[in-house]
C-alpha cells in the first residue's frame, strides 16, 4: 500500500557544500553497515560481515503463518507456504550484491541520504528455487508487463506510507536465475536479511533484491512504484531520470598493512607485498583490473583468477616492491563489456552508480621503525 503523507518527512536533497553528516544520517548508518575492507579475503562474505540497507524495520515474520501469494493478471493465482516453496526445484547460485548507494559519501555535494563509502557489498551463497517456473504454472498472458514484488517491510519514504514495493520487466523476471531464496551460505537466511524468503536478482544492484517477500503480482501496466522513481539516475529533483538496473564494474582491493585507528591509513613494512581484493560486474564477467600506487598517474595489470560464479565476484593479485614512503593505491575494473570504472566520480543526486576508483593511504616504514607516521 501506498498513501501520501506530504510533510511527514522532507523531500531527498543535497547537502551544502561545508555541511557535515547529520545526526539523521547517523542514526542510518547506526542502523546499516558495510562490509569490513579486510573480509574481501573471504570467497563467501559471512552473514553478519555482509552489507545491509534495511529502509524501514527489519519485519517479524511467522513463519508457520507464512504465505507467499502470486496474483495479478495471472491465469490462476497461487498461495504457497513455506514447505510448499521449498519442495520445489532447488538451486544455489554465488551473488555479489552491492547497495545501489555505494560510494555516495565521497561525493560533493553531498547527497543526504545512507553515507555509504565503499563498503556496501558482499557476496552469499544464495539458495531457493527459481521464479520462472512459478511464473508460467500461475500463467502469463501475453499483455503482461511488469512482475511487481511486495515486502513485509512497512514505513514513510519523503512522505509516502509504503510497502517496500520492487518490480522487474517479465524478461528479466523470466531469468532463469532470479531466485526466491530461502538460504544465505547453507542456513536459513537471518532476519535481517530478508528471513524467511526474499528475491534475489543477479547483476542488478541491492534495491531489486525485496527481502521479507510477501507477494507478487504480475501487472498488464508499467509499475511506477514509489521506489521505482526514488532509484533512479537524475541530475535535477524534475528530471525522470535513468532507472537504475545492473551494476558497475567495480574493484576494491583489501587495504594491506595494518591500520591507525581514526584515520585508517595503512602502515606497511617495506619489501615484497602482494597485494589483493576482488572485482566483480553486473553487465558483464571482469576481464582486467589495474593497480595503481601513485593516485592513478600510472597503472599496472594485476593477475586476475577467474569467478567461481558469473554472478560471484573474482579475486586478483598482484606483488608490490614497496618501498618507504606515502602512497595512494587505487584499483581498477573492467569487463567484457567495454566498461570501466572513472577516476573522476560521476554525479548524481541520489548518488547512485558511483563507481569511482577507491584510494587508500598507505604509509611504508623500513622494517624496524613505527616513529614519525606521516599521513599522505
Amino acid at each position: 500500500m501506498t498513501t501520501d503523507l506530504t510533510g511527514v518527512s522532507a523531500p531527498s536533497r543535497v547537502a551544502d557544500l561545508d555541511e557535515g553528516i547529520s545526526v539523521e544520517e547517523l542514526q542510518l548508518a547506526a542502523r546499516n553497515h558495510g562490509l569490513p575492507l579486510e573480509a574481501l579475503r573471504f570467497d563467501l562474505t559471512p552473514p553478519g560481515l555482509h552489507y545491509l540497507l534495511t529502509h524501514y524495520d527489519i519485519p517479524a515474520v511467522d513463519p508457520d503463518a507464512f504465505r507467499l501469494v502470486m496474483d495479478g493478471v495471472v491465469d490462476g493465482p497461487l498461495s504457497l507456504d513455506l514447505d510448499a516453496i521449498r519442495s520445489r526445484p532447488r538451486r544455489s547460485t554465488v551473488v555479489t550484491l552491492e547497495c545501489a548507494g555505494n560510494g555516495r559519501a565521497r561525493l560533493r555535494p553531498r547527497p543526504v541520504s545512507q553515507p555509504w563509502l565503499v563498503e556496501a557489498v558482499g557476496t552469499s551463497r544464495w539458495t531457493g528455487t527459481p521464479l520462472s517456473p512459478l511464473l508460467r504454472e500461475a500463467g502469463l498472458p501475453d499483455d503482461a508487463v511488469d512482475v511487481v514484488f511486495t515486502g513485509a517491510d512497512h514505513g514513510i519514504e519523503r512522505g509516502v506510507e509504503q510497502d517496500y514495493q520492487r518490480s522487474l520487466p517479465v524478461r528479466e523476471a523470466m531469468r532463469e536465475e532470479v531466485l526466491l531464496a530461502y538460504e544465505m551460505n547453507g542456513a536459513p537466511i537471518p532476519p535481517q536479511h530478508g528471513y524467511p524468503l526474499r528475491l534475489v536478482v543477479p547483476g542488478w544492484y541491492g534495491m531489486a533484491q525485496v527481502k521479507w517477500l510477501t507477494r507478487i503480482d504480475v501487472v498488464a501496466d508499467p509499475f511506477d512504484g514509489f521506489q521505482m522513481r526514488a532509484y533512479c539516475l537524475r541530475q535535477q529533483p524534475e528530471d525522470p531520470g535513468t532507472p537504475l538496473t545492473r551494476i558497475e564494474p567495480r574493484a576494491l582491493l583489501v587495504p594491506p598493512g595494518f591500520p591507525d585507528f581514526m584515520s585508517r591509513t595503512r602502515v606497511l613494512r617495506a619489501g615484497p607485498t602482494i597485494v589483493e581484493g576482488r572485482a566483480w560486474s553486473g553487465w558483464a564477467p571482469v576481464d582486467a583490473v589495474d593497480v595503481s600506487v601513485d593516485q592513478g598517474q600510472t597503472w599496472s595489470s594485476a593477475t586476475l583468477e577467474p569467478a567461481p560464479d558469473r554472478w560471484g565476484w573474482a579475486r586478483w593479485s598482484w606483488t608490490w616492491e614497496a618501498t618507504v614512503g606515502n602512497y595512494t593505491m587505487s584499483a581498477r575494473a573492467s569487463d567484457a563489456s567495454g566498461r570501466s570504472q572513472p577516476v573522476d566520480a560521476p554525479w548524481n543526486r541520489g548518488g547512485f552508480a558511483n563507481n569511482l576508483v577507491q584510494r587508500v593511504a598507505v604509509t611504508v616504514i623500513s622494517l624496524s621503525d613505527l616513529a614519525g607516521i606521516e599521513e599522505p
